[in-house]
């Protein structure tokens, strides 16, 4: 199945110069979201993890599934204040400025392997910093998935863990 016609293109979004990949269409046909679901677990198969961490918010709509998928824990990484009780969190660098990464105090155990998941990478600013913050807790994160990946953006140069992508886009 070509995935890349169930990806939407949207120009200028959320601004002017962004062409926005939505997995909208992909989440609205059940064999097509189903396949994709089915590829990422033989994708992360082999890493033999405990726990899926699905990055806030597109990253919860593929992790939690794949996770019931493969009978794992699912971990969310939300953006600073989105996670009630005590947090842990990593402060990470953007192109201008910063931005904070969490997750709940006792949701990830030392010695667990973790597979990090998301819809989308980029410049891999927030996987980047999300797979720190779960190894920063003893847990070891054993590889990184998305679906689409921006090739040209070269996020995966960032990453200290293997990464794979169902879709991979040029420009």
């Amino acid at each position: 199945m070509n995935l890349k016609e169930h990806i939407g293109a949207i120009p200028d979004f959320p601004k002017p110069g962004i062409l926005f990949y939505d997995i909208s269409p992909l989440l609205a046909n059940p064999t097509a979201w189903r396949h994709t679901v089915e590829r990422l677990a033989e994708i992360i198969a082999p890493y033999n993890a405990d726990a899926i961490a699905g990055i806030e918010s597109r990253g919860f709509l593929v992790g939690a599934p794949l996770a019931l998928e493969l009978d794992l824990s699912f971990i969310m990484v939300r953006k600073q204040g989105k996670l009630p009780g005590k947090t842990t969190a990593l402060t990470y660098a953007l192109e201008y400025g910063e931005d904070t990464v969490e997750v709940q105090t006792g949701c990830v155990g030392s010695g667990q392997n973790i597979v990090v998941l998301d819809d989308l990478l980029a410049t891999g600013g927030t996987m980047a910093a999300a797979i720190e913050l779960v190894n920063s807790l003893g847990a070891s994160v054993a590889g990184a998935a998305s679906i689409i990946e921006l090739n040209f953006l070269n996020g995966r140069s960032r990453l200290s863990v293997p990464f794979d992508a169902l879709i991979g886009y040029d420009q």
